[in-house]
């Protein structure tokens, strides 16, 4: 997906070489006077310059998606605006073009701050990682394909209308915005008039399923503006009279009536001829259910793609991809909150607790009333038992904005981490009832359910998460759980497959299928031995599968395959500087496995260890260490029996 004929520019002491004429032809293209070119600047000078092509679309792009209330993608699009970094001062860029000031770190990993200024907090970039490493990554911020912004904004003489619309749409009177605009034929003024009759439908929609099954239930209601809008939009786009903001409303109805694969077509129409839109690639994105069809995508080269490939990388559990663009992408943006969160997002996804909660609090330091990913940063407290840390900031998203979504659920995570489980429920629903297509609200509320012994309203909640998204490996999950506690294992082994298929790096859903296999109804005992090989290759942090390969093993007599495994196990054990029942097992069937071998010195090593602890094992160490104090001696054991006359 990524271009391969990217120019790297020569390093700052090294002599630059005439351009091709290609390339200036491309350069001409961005600039206004091609004279400016005619001379190559530093490679400082020439990203400066890029910087300020950015703020030149973003700043056009922002104002122009809020004129017609795409106000989510103008928020995108303002935010990456400052989330660019300020350019250096003329005495920092003399100082910068000098060979001797090399941003590069000791060992070539580079180092660079979250903000400009006071800032501690600081990201190490991997090796390459740095903007325009790639070949995917334009040069210094440029375009390859360069995209006109659409100059529509001058006032006519259906401005006034078009004005009052907007304000009737701000107000949420979506009808009568329709109304307004009936005779407008200029295509910002069609586009809104659609928009607000989509509005109105989902609005009734919603209404209308309250009425019928209540806030939380299911309903075939559909949006009655559909038909009429696809084919008036379809007319539009047939025509030629329909612009980029017309294909992105044409792309949701699409969507929105199972025309999956034309609505792919006609939003990458929207994002390639108006690449700032955000809203429109998220709308690609959630049509992308596999790499294959991401990679089948025909999008021009702008510099917006990256942020999409990145973010469809992340959805599609491709982690390591997806951190390596990001952290390109600081190049330029490296003030931007949103690149942070995606990246603290990348490494909650990877288990990296630490790291990721290192970033989640320096973007709230900065930003204290932001709520935007702050529930996938409750999630990662959860799951380090943060108590503190996650009351906190629950008292801080209830001030700011108790009835978003996001709050509701970083306060559900909260109770349910007290164990009050009722309460979470109640506030898992409230998100819920403000979006029902809240994914991870319904999710964690089944595992909420699970607690709670509600296993028909668990598989309820877990059914709703994967209708709203098939790829949620961590539903497909719950749904295991509970069919493995009412004993049906066939069933449970199902949605484990689906699960483990969706996140094949998670050992612990690797773990679970192998428990699953091990079952009395089952006894599958090698099958969850490569489950548990599969678990202890992808970073099993509890270090589960080592232990029950090595019992696994020891019980179908394949006995230098559990000492292996015990070995292994007793190491990891070792430098986590852990013991427990499990060290002092591996402790004593390796001396057993090596005495029995004829390797004295390491049976007598490991039984040693054991003296240190209480209980029957060390009544057992200490009769081995007699046998192998006897066997040492080279007399055979004495037979008393032998004598007896």
């Amino acid at each position: 997906s990524s271009p391969s004929n990217a120019k790297i520019s020569d390093p700052p002491h090294r002599k630059f070489s005439p351009l091709s004429s290609q390339f200036q032809k491309s350069l001409r293209s961005h600039c206004a006077d091609p004279l400016q070119i005619s001379h190559p600047a530093s490679p400082h000078r020439r990203m400066a310059a890029a910087k300020e092509n950015y703020r030149v679309e973003l700043r056009a792009a922002a104002r122009q998606l809020g004129d017609r209330c795409l106000y989510s993608a103008a928020k995108w699009a303002a935010e990456l605006l400052v989330g660019i970094e300020p350019d250096a001062t003329p005495s920092q860029s003399a100082a910068m073009d000098t060979p001797s000031s090399s941003g590069a770190a000791p060992g070539g990993r580079l180092l660079h701050l979250h903000r400009s200024g006071g800032s501690s907090f600081r990201r190490r970039m991997r090796p390459g990682g740095g903007a325009g490493s790639e070949a995917g990554t334009p040069l210094g911020g440029v375009s390859y394909v360069s995209t006109p912004i659409p100059d529509d904004d001058a006032f006519d003489a259906g401005a006034d209308k078009y004005l009052l619309a907007k304000t009737y749409f701000d107000c949420r009177e979506y009808r009568r915005a329709a109304h307004v605009l009936r005779s407008q034929v200029g295509r910002k003024a069609v586009f809104l008039r659609c928009y607000a009759l989509y509005m109105a439908g989902e609005k009734r929609k919603e209404e209308e399923t309250i009425e019928l099954e209540g806030s939380l239930g299911k309903s075939n209601v559909v949006n009655q503006e559909l038909v009429a809008l696809e084919r008036e939009l379809s007319t539009h786009r047939r025509t030629g009279a329909i612009d980029s903001f017309g294909l992105y409303l044409y792309g949701i109805v699409l969507r929105d009536k199972g025309c999956e694969g034309l609505s792919r077509t006609v939003l990458v129409e929207s994002v390639n001829s108006y690449p700032w839109n955000w809203c429109a690639w998220l709308e690609i994105q959630s049509l992308c259910t596999s790499s294959d069809i991401l990679n089948n995508l025909n999008l021009k080269n702008h510099w917006m793609k990256d942020f999409f490939i990145a973010s469809a990388h992340l959805e599609l559990k491709m982690h390591e991809e997806a951190l390596k663009r990001y952290e390109r992408l600081m190049g330029v943006f490296r003030c931007s909150d949103y690149i942070q969160a995606q990246i603290a997002t990348v490494q909650y996804s990877m288990r990296d607790l630490d790291e990721a909660d290192m970033i989640f609090e320096e973007l709230l330091r900065t930003d204290p009333f932001r709520v935007d990913s702050m529930d996938i940063y409750s999630n990662l407290l959860y799951a380090k038992e943060s108590l503190t840390a996650l009351s906190f900031l629950a008292h801080r998203v209830f001030l700011t904005d108790k009835y978003r979504p996001e709050s509701c659920c970083i306060i559900a995570n909260y109770y349910s981490l007290k164990g009050q489980h009722e309460k979470s429920v109640l506030y898992f629903q409230r998100a819920l009832k403000l979006n029902r297509k809240y994914l991870s609200a319904w999710t964690l509320m089944g595992h909420e359910f699970v607690e709670l012994k509600n296993t028909p309203a668990a598989i309820d909640a877990y059914r709703r998460a994967v209708d709203i998204n098939p790829r949620d490996y961590r539903a497909w999950y719950g749904l295991g759980q509970i069919y493995e506690m009412m004993g049906m294992p066939f069933y449970a082994l199902y949605y484990f497959r689906k699960s483990s298929h969706l996140q094949p790096n998670d050992a612990r859903l690797w773990i679970a299928m192998a428990q699953c296999y091990e079952s009395d109804p089952l006894q599958m005992i090698e099958e969850a031995i490569k489950c548990y090989e599969r678990a202890a290759n992808t970073n099993d942090t509890e270090g589960i599968a080592l232990h029950q390969l090595a019992k696994l093993h020891s019980m179908l007599g394949q006995a230098e395959e559990a000492a292996f495994y015990y070995k292994k196990d007793l190491d990891r054990m070792e430098v986590e500087e852990r013991q427990g029942q499990n060290f002092v097992e591996a402790l004593l069937f390796l001396a057993k496995h090596c005495k029995s071998m004829g390797r004295f010195e390491e049976a007598e090593h490991y039984c040693t260890r054991l003296l240190d602890y209480t209980g029957p094992e060390k009544e057992t160490a200490k009769s081995i260490l007699q046998g192998l104090k006897r066997a040492q001696s080279g007399f055979p054991p004495m037979d008393i029996d032998h004598f007896a006359l």
